[in-house]
């Protein structure tokens, strides 16, 4: 698993990320109210918008970390958009993308750096 510094996690299976938000950035939210998913074979760069989150507190997008296609979204979430706050790290995911660069993917932060960089704000 890597990270961003605008709280996203992304975890790759071969050439498919798999992304979302950290539980820091649950926990900041507060109570997630409704999320809005990208399209399937939507094609993003990084900092494109992926996907929208209302919480009680505020509404937020969430940014692509990679670029690539959109392959897979958690429309789940529409109905229990509460999955996010439970599982931020699993079952509360956001999208799927085929990405081309797998560098890109192991420039972002590890765990460890990740941490770190919370330890800053």
């Amino acid at each position: 698993m890597r990270f961003t510094k605008d709280h996203e996690w992304v975890v790759l299976d071969g050439d498919v990320a798999t992304i979302g938000i950290t539980a820091y950035a649950a926990e900041q939210l507060g109570d997630v109210v409704f999320v809005e998913v990208p399209e399937v074979g939507r094609k993003l760069t990084p900092g494109d918008g992926l996907a929208v989150v209302e919480s009680v507190k505020a509404a937020s997008d969430v940014y692509s970390p990679l670029a690539g296609e959109v392959t897979e979204a958690n429309t789940a979430l529409t109905d229990q958009p509460d999955v996010v706050n439970a599982s931020p790290e699993g079952e509360g995911w956001f999208a799927k993308l085929k990405i081309a660069d797998v560098a890109a993917f192991e420039a972002l932060m590890d765990r460890a750096a990740y941490e770190a960089y919370l330890g800053t704000l």
